[in-house]
């Protein structure tokens, strides 16, 4: 199967614009599809993003291997969150069929995880990879780490009109994905509040939701996210079996 990404050209730091007109968003089910930059990009429920025209499944912040760590360390969590991560991620491939997965940073949650992975789970995974050409983006937590169970390990990673990094960058030209900041949407409704799990976007550049089970978020409102989306942020926040758009109008701190 032939690789369809290309070796990252070095970034450019383009002139302030004027603020972004967002494209309309469309639900198509339980997913909502827009244009990043110039291409059309699907986000799922899950968490994942998919790019239809190049079959690329994207995922970021998986941290595998989270729960062994914090045992490491003498507190307990229920050893589950790789076998989940995992099983979640089966789910997107046989219903999606992609010719290309990204992990886009922190993978795994330190370096010393992809030792620690259980036989079951490191079995699952290099069967995944085996059906597909696979990508890990260095993250901060694990850089290189994943790539002794195989597939390409990329710091920056184009695909198409996209670009795609871990960490967000500042004036990034449109089209870059990014993760790291495991971005939630605070919203209210029928008198109450609720906190999920949300794609951060202003139609220009996109910042992934964690997929891993234990992974944290970080409020869209909070000041992390002022320089990348200095015009306001759409959350497309994931809810139990579709995505709901939400205008930063109607986000709330924490």
């Amino acid at each position: 199967m032939p690789m369809l990404y290309r070796p990252a050209a070095k970034p450019t730091r383009p002139s302030r614009a004027a603020p972004r007109v967002m494209a309309p968003m469309a639900i198509a089910g339980a997913n909502v599809e827009f244009k990043l930059g110039d291409a059309l990009v699907a986000a799922l429920p899950e968490g994942a993003l998919w790019v239809a025209e190049s079959k690329t499944l994207i995922v970021s912040d998986i941290h595998f291997e989270k729960g062994s760590s914090y045992a490491l360390r003498g507190q307990m969590l229920p050893p589950y969150d790789t076998h989940a991560a995992l099983m979640k991620l089966t789910d997107l491939m046989l219903r999606l069929q992609p010719d290309i997965v990204v992990s886009l940073g922190d993978s795994f949650h330190d370096s010393g995880g992809p030792a620690r992975m259980d036989a079951r789970d490191r079995d699952l995974l290099k069967l995944l990879m085996s059906r597909c050409d696979w990508i890990w983006v260095e993250g901060n937590h694990d850089g290189r780490a994943p790539e002794t169970l195989g597939g390409a390990v990329r710091e920056v990673l184009h695909i198409g009109a996209l670009v795609l990094r871990h960490e967000p960058t500042l004036n990034a030209a449109p089209g870059e994905i990014a993760g790291h900041l495991h971005p939630c949407a605070k919203v209210s409704g029928r008198g109450r509040s609720v906190r999920r799990r949300c794609f951060a976007t202003d139609g220009a550049r996109l910042v992934m939701p964690a997929f891993g089970a234990y992974t944290g978020g970080l409020n869209v409102c909070d000041d992390a996210y002022a320089p990348i989306f200095a015009d306001g942020v759409t959350a497309l926040v994931l809810g139990k079996d579709r995505v709901l758009p939400v205008a930063s109008d109607r986000l709330l701190s924490d």
